[in-house]
């Protein structure tokens, strides 16, 4: 018996876990979406199968000559003399830079890559470089040893493995030996501008064998060798792979697009756009008008008419409100609808606590009232005297 009583315990607070709060803290100038929205749309899926690139993944290289041909050119547009070997693509020295032949713009890389372990005077010297303008650098830095002579080979620390090059060095340095394959996990930002203001210089956060290196960094121009370089004007361009003169091989490359940070105009990030906050959140008040319209449930249409309001106050809506509200306080004292189900009326009660922090509805609303009056027990009757 113990158990079972232990099992419905359990299984009523599943239930309770299950229902939440219609939504929290309410729409503004900033967001247009309330906390916990439930009309906020979902995430697309994506299907992440083990040791394979997400399904939304462009494939740029999986081993074979075909995917070469279908996404990697040379510099001039022509076909490259990279070869495949054994499932790699390897750099052929002094045939120059490989580049994918479709531009990207804010996008996830993922690129595996190995020095060779007999590239005794390069390091395995390549790079990827993003947007062909912001390079991460590929060398051996498995073994550098600290030096400040002025003659220091191509280890200094912004040209080690890791680096933006010539800009940041890796936070902390996790290269592997020469013939081991090493992994580039990249998020990149490119730089954005608006007319000839440059808004956001561009980032790149990489993740070196699992651990972090670049933390968002943000450019301070393009890279390259010995100097400092202003930003391009482009805002998308082709991921290269650099020679070097070294036959540095790779394998498993693929990049998903992403989303700009400045893409999402309407929920209070960098790219905030007030009108684009008013436009959405009126398009929401009308959408939560015909839902409340539609809705059967006392409480439901009472939740659904203030979701309308809170998206954009209108006069018409608060006379709906008002008018419905006798019914909803009716339908509390008769348990009727979702007022039947303890979880709603919690869930319902958390709502109508938050529209009264945020100064929505006044203390004394005749449904906060009603449902407050529900959960209190009856005061017991005054004895009887003759019963002293």
């Amino acid at each position: 018996m113990r158990a079972k009583r232990i099992m419905a315990a359990l299984a009523a607070g599943a239930a309770m876990v299950a229902v939440a709060e219609p939504s929290g803290e309410r729409p503004n100038a900033t967001h247009a979406w309330a906390v916990h929205d439930v009309n906020r749309p979902d995430p697309v899926r994506v299907a992440t199968p083990p040791g394979r690139p997400p399904s939304d993944a462009v494939v740029l290289f999986d081993g074979t000559e075909e995917s070469v041909k279908k996404n990697w050119c040379a510099s001039a547009g022509k076909p490259t003399k990279w070869t495949v070997k054994n499932g790699e693509f390897v750099c052929t020295p002094g045939s120059g830079s490989v580049r994918t032949v479709e531009d990207f713009a804010d996008c996830q890389i993922h690129i595996e890559w190995k020095t060779p372990k007999d590239d005794l005077y390069g390091w395995g010297n390549s790079g990827v470089v993003l947007m062909g303008k912001y390079e991460i650098q590929i060398l051996d830095s498995s073994n550098v040893q600290p030096s400040r002579s002025p003659w220091k080979p191509a280890n200094y620390a912004d040209g080690q493995a890791g680096a933006v090059y010539g800009e940041n060095p890796p936070i902390v340095q996790p290269c592997r030996k020469p013939d081991e394959w090493q992994t580039y996990d990249i998020v990149f930002h490119p730089p954005i501008w608006e007319g000839k203001r440059l808004v956001d210089p561009g980032s790149a956060t990489v993740f070196f064998n699992g651990v972090l290196v670049q933390d968002s960094y943000p450019f301070q121009g393009h890279t390259g060798w010995c100097g400092r370089y202003p930003h391009p004007k482009e805002m998308k361009g082709p991921l290269v792979l650099q020679d070097h003169g070294h036959p540095v091989p790779f394998r498993n490359v693929w990049i998903r697009r992403i989303p700009s940070r400045y893409a999402d105009t309407v929920s209070g990030g960098p790219g905030l756009k007030y009108g684009d906050v008013a436009a959405l959140r009126h398009r929401l008040a009308g959408e939560s008008l015909a839902f409340a319209n539609e809705a059967k449930d006392p409480a439901e249409r009472f939740i659904r008419l203030w979701e309308s309001y809170c998206y954009e106050p209108d006069r018409k809506v608060m006379a709906l409100i008002k008018a419905h509200e006798p019914e909803c306080v009716k339908a509390i004292a008769a348990k009727a609808g979702s007022f039947a189900v303890a979880e709603r009326v919690h869930a319902f009660e958390r709502f109508l606590n938050m529209l009264a922090r945020g100064g929505w509805i006044p203390g004394d609303n005749p449904v906060k009232k009603a449902l407050d009056a529900s959960k209190k027990p009856p005061k017991p009757k005054a004895p009887n005297l003759r019963d002293l």
